[in-house]
């Protein structure tokens, strides 16, 4: 059996990193040659998440033809948020909590794909299922993963099946969830030590929406502020990613972790279609979104409803 290579999406977030290491345990024990990848260096908060459980970084990559023929996706599946040879590989498995789009293969292949809060919550579903044990270091990143994602259960993508993973993963890894989560998404908000444009590409995703280029990025912090005093600097930067990487429009959500607010930066046109989409009016490019936490649910459904409208 040849090796293959497991990974996430781009500009990796916790699940994405973690979600390739829990799923390359899961096929080492079924007997797979495998690796664990990643499409880019760990975030701050995913740092945080590897140093706590002494889990060393995966390999980055830039391309993977050059090494396997066959790739396993995890936590994306869309061609333009995976790797850039994506077309001269096999892809065998994904297991993702995305929307399907831009995706195709010509071999069958295992996909399994839920609508729950992490990638991280169907791996542990899969674990269960095989009555595999997840060893004590694994389940805290699997938890660490489903935190992130759902911001410690309080996104609208969370689930009951999300709430049992975290549940099950405590007590195996024996951590405190509320104290821990806590100290873990403010680990990812030391915004200062960042460039504006590593801020707009530190969590960004591009989509294909009626044909027009979207880029999506999300910011988290503890005080919007921190974000919303460098606006200028962020519009700069996002103007500058849409003229070298022809998208057509380019969001920039921050996002207060803690009280599940956010406000909206926009570059591009058409910006009537974000107005539309989320029943606000901009000012100064900018709009208040109460309660929107979740790019996967409460952004990208509505946006691509009224481009398609």
């Amino acid at each position: 059996m040849s090796k293959s290579l497991i990974f996430g999406h781009q500009n990796p977030d916790t699940d994405a990193i973690v979600a390739a290491k829990a799923f390359a345990y899961f096929q080492t024990q079924k007997g797979y040659d495998v690796e664990a990848v990643a499409l880019g260096e760990p975030n701050m908060e995913t740092t945080y998440v590897l140093n706590h459980f002494d889990e060393p970084a995966p390999r980055v990559v830039k391309t993977v033809s050059n090494e396997v023929d066959d790739v396993m996706l995890v936590d994306h599946n869309e061609a333009q948020q995976s790797v850039s040879d994506l077309d001269k590989v096999q892809v065998s498995f994904v297991i993702d909590h995305h929307r399907i789009a831009n995706f195709e293969t010509t071999s069958p292949l295992y996909y399994r794909a839920e609508p729950v809060g992490c990638t991280s919550t169907i791996l542990t579903e899969m674990f269960n299922e095989e009555k595999m044990e997840i060893p004590v270091k694994l389940a805290g990143l699997m938890l660490s993963a489903i935190i992130s994602d759902t911001l410690l259960l309080q996104s609208p993508t969370t689930t009951d099946a999300d709430r049992e993973a975290v549940r099950m993963l405590a007590e195996i890894a024996d951590i405190d969830v509320q104290s821990y989560g806590i100290a873990m998404l403010k680990a990812g908000t030391n915004l200062a030590a960042k460039s504006d444009k590593e801020l707009i590409d530190g969590d960004a995703k591009s989509f294909d929406m009626a044909g027009h280029s979207v880029r999506i990025g999300q910011i988290n912090t503890v005080d919007l502020a921190d974000v919303l005093d460098r606006q200028a600097g962020l519009e700069k930067e996002m103007q500058a990613e849409m003229a070298a990487d022809g998208y057509d429009l380019f969001i920039t959500l921050a996002t207060n972790v803690l009280n599940s607010d956010s406000e909206l930066i926009v570059a591009g046109e058409p910006k009537e279609i974000v107005e539309k989409a989320f029943n606000t009016k901009l000012a100064n490019n900018r709009a208040s979104l109460p309660g929107v936490v979740s790019r996967k649910k409460q952004v990208v459904p509505p946006l691509t409803a009224a481009f398609e409208a």
